[in-house]
């Protein structure tokens, strides 16, 4: 028997039902906190709908169709049904993205053999003990104190303000600035980025977003916007620094974590998302030494024939 399901795209209204729903999963991996998906919508086209107490999220992107296994709680088969029936009406196999090891474990344990599984080590999480960002202690992480030092002795009136309504301006010039920089590049992920983080600034209540602005020399410098996806896995979403200024990332890196630490004592996590397999971005995460590298699958149903 089929399930009725109308997908829809991602609605801010909807975060009062779905929101729950994807906490509810219980997984750190940063697709599984609503805001991300939401943020990203508008780059990355993607629609879902509610079957029982699970969310049926259909991503449309250079895989073609594919799906997130579904979030939420109870019985699988009903939304892989509907999955599985989408799928089918296109003409393709089932793919699902971003499959954490203990959702494989789940499809192999109640569907064995039906699924084949390919680690995509571009998507793979990058999680950090709160306390090391906080307190960046011991020999591996000197050179960040070094240039955390630097920044402290070139910018003595650096100041780090939680983001506020009233201050969120500096945010948006830094951000139009940090932009115009890049232009030359003629990237566009970097213009669905902007537009992310100028949603998540004007809904930062609505979505429950929290982050942190350095401002140095009477001008912004660097920001972070982050938000639970866990009670103890806060995901930072958004951070932004002046590549020349020196120092300017790790101390918001650094300042981010105090923050979330003093504002979430329950806190063990910073997930601070994948590196897209870019070199630049990944020599950077693994520079922090996660505590956990977050594996992700691409699943595909075998065919039946």
């Amino acid at each position: 028997m089929s399930c009725e399901c109308k997908f829809v795209a991602p609605k801010l209204e909807d975060r009062q039902w779905a929101a729950p729903l994807f906490q509810k999963t219980g997984s750190m991996g940063c697709q599984y906190n609503f805001n991300s998906m939401y943020l990203w919508s508008g780059a990355y086209p993607q629609q879902y709908c509610r079957v029982g107490d699970r969310v049926v999220v259909r991503l449309l992107g250079g895989l073609g169709e594919s799906f997130l296994f579904p979030p939420g709680t109870g019985p699988l088969a009903p939304a892989l049904e509907v999955m599985e029936d989408n799928a089918k009406a296109l003409g393709v196999p089932l793919v699902m993205v971003c499959v954490t090891p203990d959702q494989k474990e789940q499809l192999e344990a109640e569907f064995p053999g039906r699924f084949t599984f390919e680690e995509d080590r571009d998507s793979f999480d990058y999680l950090y003990d709160v306390n090391k960002m906080a307190d960046l202690p011991g020999k591996k992480l000197h050179q960040k104190r070094n240039h955390i030092r630097r920044f402290d002795d070139n910018n003595p009136d650096w100041m780090f303000h939680p983001i506020t309504k009233d201050n969120m301006h500096l945010c948006l010039e830094m951000e139009k600035e940090w932009a115009n920089l890049k232009d030359a590049n003629e990237d566009k992920s970097l213009s669905a980025e902007t537009v992310a983080i100028i949603e998540a600034l004007y809904q930062m209540d609505a979505l429950e977003m929290e982050g942190g602005v350095i401002t140095a020399g009477g001008r912004p410098v660097a920001f972070s916007l982050g938000s639970l996806t866990t009670p103890e896995c806060f995901n930072v979403h958004f951070e932004k620094a002046f590549a020349d200024i020196q120092g300017s990332y790790p101390t918001i890196a650094r300042e981010m974590a105090r923050m979330v630490r003093e504002r979430h004592p329950e806190v063990k996590w910073l997930n601070r998302e994948d590196d897209m397999g870019l070199e630049g971005l990944r020599k950077a995460k693994l520079s922090y030494y996660p505590e956990i590298l977050l594996e992700k699958y691409t699943v595909r149903e075998q065919s039946h024939g």
